[in-house]
């Protein structure tokens, strides 16, 4: 096993709770072309997949070129949420930037995979100020939606690490299923978007019921010593 260790973290609902804004963009976008948006518990399921998947998956009717024009109101709406003036960026969960720093300690390389696209994760971790705690940034510009096995591999080539020493952090079933395509390990985490059993079933070896369990765990599935 590589003596180095990645712990590859999902955004939206496991660093960030970003649920409000998402929301708010997926109904303005929905709005912007006179459609009806589904209701906010279908928008937070789809958290974490990249926006074309999101769309295809929230509008499944819409021909090609109606969900590529509601891709793009989502874009603009939430660009525009982000932008304004006065505007909070999405909050960090309790416990979030100790938790970074306790794994730094420990040893842990520290990445992201994430269905944002790379200017708002940038944003996101530059407003937070812990832009700097991470080795490797992986997205939607550049990847296949989640659960393609893509983003991990791209952070295992940049990083070093094998798949053997990578846990894949997330609170979404897409998560949980891009770590085991990639043949990485999964741990879930039970504040975000998906129920707990559907981590489980889609290859959480554990799930954290809070941000300050992730240190320990990660040990344990690696076996280290804490």
């Amino acid at each position: 096993m590589s003596s180095q260790r990645l712990a590859l973290f999902d955004c939206d609902g496991t660093l960030a709770d970003s649920q409000h804004e998402i929301v708010t963009a997926m109904t303005e976008a929905f709005a912007a072309l006179n459609l009806d948006c589904p209701p906010p518990q279908s928008v937070r399921a789809i958290i974490g997949l990249s926006v074309p998947r999101a769309i295809r998956m929230l509008a499944p009717d819409l021909d090609d070129a109606m969900q590529d024009r509601l891709s793009d109101a989502y874009r603009d709406a939430y660009f525009a949420a982000r932008t304004t003036a006065g505007a909070q960026p999405e909050p960090l969960y309790d416990g979030i930037v100790a938790m970074l720093d306790q794994l730094t300690a420990d040893g842990w390389l520290l990445g992201v995979a994430t269905g944002k696209s790379q200017r708002g994760l940038l944003r996101l971790l530059g407003a937070h100020g812990i832009g700097d705690r991470f080795v490797t940034l992986q997205t939607a510009d550049f990847h296949p939606s989640k659960p393609h096995p893509s983003m991990v591999e791209a952070a295992l080539a940049e990083t070093g690490c094998t798949a053997r020493s990578t846990v894949v952090i997330g609170d979404t079933a897409f998560d949980m299923a891009m770590a085991q395509a990639a043949g990485a390990l999964a741990l879930g985490v039970g504040w975000g978007y998906h129920e707990a059993d559907d981590l489980v079933a889609h290859g959480a070896m554990m799930v954290a019921e809070q941000v300050g369990d992730i240190p320990a765990l990660l040990h344990s599935l690696l076996d280290i010593p804490a």
